[in-house]
């Protein structure tokens, strides 16, 4: 890595979350006390793509998850290259790259900890000429921690205001919270707090054949199903003490099944849909009563920002209470996680902590992610 890259003002983060249907790629200036989002983009990944990817399981041969590595990291070798070219920015411009990866395995709670996020970094630098930074979850797990969640580190760092105690809620497959204390001398705290868009995701997909549910309107034309609420609600995840973290390969389809075969009932697909529904706000609101009941704003991230009657629903329960998205505090709701992990970037070319053991439970702090060289060109 040449003295250019050392002092390049620009970070591209990347993040491919539950719901795989896109590569978020942000190009981040960090020359400022604040981050400038430069550009972001979301790279839609094909249906086919994505199909393989969910295939991926623990049954799956080192053949399958080798071959979804290669692809995923010239999806993501290509996203990068694609948002440069549409900026009009040099590779030399940019100092690094931080890729999250596609996650196909985190089992943190396991007799053996490990978590697997896919999507080769050698393929990223030598495809883009820049720095590669991944692999960021390992180090915290190394150190006791769950791996995850990444994001209140960064949270923290620019969105924390003394005096006022903040909640960040990331809405993505799985939710999680960041809980920022008005008082300075308190360290952040979060957690996953279970599922968030992804499980009302799959059951959309299987039943009828769309990505998401615009609007939770499938969800409204159902009526929750008390019993099944219940048997979902009495899951041991829901009453674990932080620190704690989750993902598809706890919370499934197989995991809804489960879960109505538990009621034995005869159930319509539409009133699953609803008590789906109810079991996001349910645990995203009690995580918050439960952790920072005294909360004066909630900001939420992620793809739930855009569901209008989850937020409008957030909002009834947390009555009494600001929510609103991201744009409030100065960044794009969608584009807060890749800012994250190019934030991350620049902590591990910088050799700075990227962990928060208050959150992940670590026994200490950690510089997170490898750094990936790209190959010098004679």
């Amino acid at each position: 890595m040449n003295k250019k890259n050392n002092t390049s003002p620009y970070y591209i983060g990347l993040m491919s979350g539950t719901s795989m249907d896109a590569v978020d790629t942000a190009v981040v200036n960090f020359s400022k006390s604040r981050p400038r989002l430069i550009a972001y983009e979301q790279y839609p990944i094909d249906p086919d793509t994505r199909t393989s990817i969910r295939s991926i399981n623990t049954k799956s041969t080192i053949e399958d998850v080798s071959k979804q590595d290669y692809l995923i990291g010239e999806l993501f070798a290509s996203a990068v290259n694609r948002i440069l070219s549409e900026q009009g920015i040099a590779p030399n411009d940019v100092a690094a790259v931080g890729c999250h990866g596609q996650t196909i395995l985190h089992l943190p709670d396991d007799q053996y900890p490990r978590t697997l996020q896919i999507g080769d970094p050698n393929l990223i630098a030598e495809r883009t000429g820049i720095a590669t930074t991944a692999d960021f979850r390992r180090m915290d797990m190394a150190a006791g921690g769950q791996g995850a969640p990444l994001a209140p580190s960064f949270h923290d760092q620019v969105f924390r205001k003394p005096g006022l105690n903040r909640v960040i809620l990331n809405i993505g497959g799985i939710a999680n919270v960041s809980m920022l204390p008005a008082n300075p001398s308190v360290s952040v705290s979060g957690f996953d707090t279970g599922p968030g868009n992804g499980l009302m995701d799959d059951w959309c997909q299987m039943h009828l054949g769309h990505e998401m549910d615009v609007d939770s309107k499938w969800a409204n034309s159902g009526e929750p199903i008390d019993s099944l609420l219940s048997a979902m609600l009495n899951d041991e995840y829901f009453s674990m003490v932080p620190p704690k973290s989750s993902g598809r390969d706890y919370f499934n389809l197989d995991w809804i099944q489960a879960r109505i075969a538990e009621t034995g009932l005869e159930v319509k697909s539409e009133d699953v849909q609803a008590t789906l529904f109810e079991l996001t706000r349910i645990n995203i609101c009690d995580a918050i009563q439960g952790y920072l009941a005294d909360a004066d704003e909630i900001y939420v991230c992620g793809g739930g920002a855009h569901n209008q009657r989850l937020m409008k629903s957030i909002q009834k329960t947390l009555a009494g209470k600001l929510v609103a998205d991201t744009h409030s505090l100065g960044i794009d709701p969608d584009a807060v996680e890749a800012v994250t992990f190019a934030w991350l970037a620049k902590c591990r070319l910088e050799e700075i902590n990227g962990n928060s053991p208050s959150v992940t439970g670590a026994k200490a702090n950690c510089i997170l992610g490898g750094l990936y060289l790209p190959p010098t060109k004679n």
